[in-house]
């Protein structure tokens, strides 16, 4: 049996996958992609988000499920947690063509769906993956808004949400460390900033 959080991300999801208003709407009918609204444990402490899904992504209909969700897999792992046990979800709920960063437009389109989905599983943690993402929830926060990622990933950034405090904790995109593999050793620094909100 669902419970009220689940009926009420599913009702969200469904309004995503009707959103014919988006530019990005006839890039997945043509294609046959999904969208792509995100996935996990619907009472989740922790909620990692990113920018847009890729391609296997949009095929799948789940967020990070290709390469660089195996990245963010095998960081998990390193602090003791599995995909179910967190939520993961991205700004932009359908792909950009040619995995383009998204727009402006698509960002404030898709963003009311990210904040109800926020307030919907209320975690105390969110990680956001990327610069996109970090700028999004930063400013969606009120704290710190001209931050770049190299300067506050694997921070803990205090912030109120409607039901509570919140911690921000940024991370570099699991993707970077394909294009920059020295980073591959900052990625497993940071997740380890979130252990100690692993109950």
């Amino acid at each position: 049996m669902p419970n009220d959080r689940e009926v009420q991300l599913e009702i969200l999801a469904d309004a995503v996958r009707q959103l014919e208003e988006s530019p990005l709407y006839t890039y997945r009918t043509e294609n046959n992609y999904a969208a792509v609204f995100g996935e996990g444990d619907s009472q989740a402490r922790i909620m990692v988000i990113g920018e847009a899904p890729g391609e296997q992504e949009a095929k799948q209909g789940r967020p990070f499920v290709g390469s660089a969700g195996k990245v963010l897999n095998d960081l998990l792992e390193l602090i003791g947690l599995q995909r179910e046990d967190i939520y993961i979800t991205n700004i932009v709920k359908d792909r950009p063509p040619d995995n383009r960063n998204p727009r402006v437009g698509e960002i404030k389109l898709y963003a009311p769906f990210l904040v109800q989905q926020i307030e919907i599983i209320q975690p105390k943690v969110i990680a956001p993956l990327g610069r996109f993402a970090m700028e999004f929830i930063l400013k969606q926060f009120d704290v710190f808004e001209k931050q770049k990622i190299s300067q506050v990933h694997g921070t803990v950034i205090k912030a109120q949400a409607a039901y509570g405090e919140i911690a921000i904790v940024p991370l570099y995109h699991p993707a970077a460390a394909f294009y920059n593999p020295t980073l591959q050793e900052t990625l497993r620094e940071d997740i380890l900033t979130l252990r100690q909100f692993v109950a």
